[in-house]
């Protein structure tokens, strides 16, 4: 065969494998010598070196198609996997507290949801955990209950409240165990000694040793006046008030005068407290 007045054998073409296919590559010989012949077995090898890469990156292909027919696109690297798939609590599997809003409970389903899409099982854990806390938010909200620590909490934090708590301060234990024992006597002549006129005499004194100890404390003949004679009023009052609408009578104390000294032990308790832990 004569191609542009070059001879060309056919019994000399060489053949290469490649892969899946074989082709033809004819050497031609004319009257021109080269100064260095082909090495065709060097190119046959490198050939061959070529034709290795081409399967193997054909084959890896392969692969990554089968893997992106089963688990989704993953061009740029596997899907991430949720780290709290397995925890039971839905709150903690959000990462949210007890007490969070609706719009914080779906801003964390979402947020979480858009970074794991890729993976399922963790997308029906993040909306199982979500389904659960909107349900039981719904329930709440059709049978409300009274959290009671929440309630107290509430109104130790009021205004009001916080301003009660900052004119108390705790003494030394040496002025709490002078104070009760005053006290207690005062209680237990109260109890022990009742008159017709009622414990007219120990609650006159339960006012002085108010004033005395309120005095000791601050330093101050004023403050402990006034101090001293509010405490007794309000006392007084409030232990009235409790032995009326709230205390029912206490069987062991019988008498015409039980009523005065039931209010008296009850005004001597809140004077204790005045006069040991007001400031």
């Amino acid at each position: 065969m004569s191609v542009s007045g070059l001879t060309v054998s056919p019994s000399r073409c060489l053949r290469i494998p490649t892969c899946g296919s074989s082709r033809r590559i004819s050497t031609f010989t004319s009257s021109w010598e080269p100064k260095q012949k082909i090495q065709l077995p060097h190119l046959e090898r490198c050939y061959w070196d070529v034709s290795r890469q081409g399967c193997r990156k054909q084959q890896t292909n392969l692969i990554m198609c089968a893997m992106d027919a089963s688990f989704g696109d993953l061009s740029d690297g596997s899907a991430a996997i949720f780290p709290r798939i397995n925890v039971r609590d839905p709150y903690k599997r959000l990462g949210i507290s007890n007490e969070a809003s609706e719009d914080e409970i779906q801003a964390a389903r979402n947020f979480l949801v858009q970074k794991y899409a890729g993976h399922k099982p963790s997308i029906d854990a993040i909306e199982s955990a979500h389904d659960k806390i909107i349900m039981q938010k719904f329930y709440e909200r059709k049978n409300p209950k009274i959290d009671v620590k929440k309630k107290v909490r509430e109104v130790r934090q009021s205004r009001v409240v916080q301003a009660v708590i900052t004119r108390f301060q705790t003494p030394s234990t040496k002025i709490i165990i002078k104070t009760s024992i005053a006290f207690v006597v005062l209680a237990v002549l109260t109890v022990l000694f009742p008159t017709e006129e009622g414990p007219t005499l120990q609650v006159a004194l339960s006012l002085i040793a108010t004033m005395y100890f309120i005095h000791e404390r601050l330093k101050s003949k004023l403050r402990a006046f006034l101090y001293g004679a509010g405490a007794f009023i309000f006392s007084w009052l409030l232990g009235t008030f409790l032995m009326v609408a709230v205390i029912p009578p206490i069987p062991i104390l019988k008498g015409l005068r039980s009523f005065e000294v039931t209010t008296s032990l009850i005004t001597y308790l809140l004077l204790w407290v005045s006069s040991t832990y007001l400031k």
